[in-house]
């Protein structure tokens, strides 16, 4: 009979080899969507996880309007964060279909050069 610290160190096994086989190194792009809150929250939380293992943050907000919040206040003034609020605010309160779509196609555009290129979450960004 096959005890659980024999099955345990099987499922250990696949578990390294594939961990050892992944040698693509790539970026990340999370989008969190949905009704409700915790779409930023648990945003929030990947960045500090990322930050706390020393990468580069570019987060790009596509509906945010406001750049008054906490949450942007202590993480665009770290070093490795490049932060952009480039909504309008909320659709169903600009009412503005055209500047809406514009917004988000300059939010998109700012995306782009963070998943272009790695090294991108800089000051040169930010502003």
């Amino acid at each position: 009979m096959v005890t659980h610290e024999e099955r345990m160190q099987k499922k250990k096994a696949v578990i390294d080899r594939k961990i050892n086989a992944a040698d693509e190194e790539r970026g990340v792009l999370v989008v969190n969507t949905g009704n409700g809150k915790g779409k930023s929250s648990a945003a929030f939380g990947v960045v500090t996880r990322a930050l706390g293992h020393g990468l580069k943050v570019g987060v790009v907000q596509f509906v945010k309007g406001r750049s008054d919040t906490g949450e942007e206040a202590f993480f665009r003034n770290l070093p490795n964060v490049a932060w952009h609020v480039g909504g309008e605010g909320f659709t169903w309160e600009t009412q503005n279909k055209e500047r809406d779509a514009k917004a988000a196609q300059h939010a998109w555009s700012i995306a782009c050069v963070h998943l272009a290129n790695p090294k991108s979450a800089s000051s040169s960004l930010t502003k």
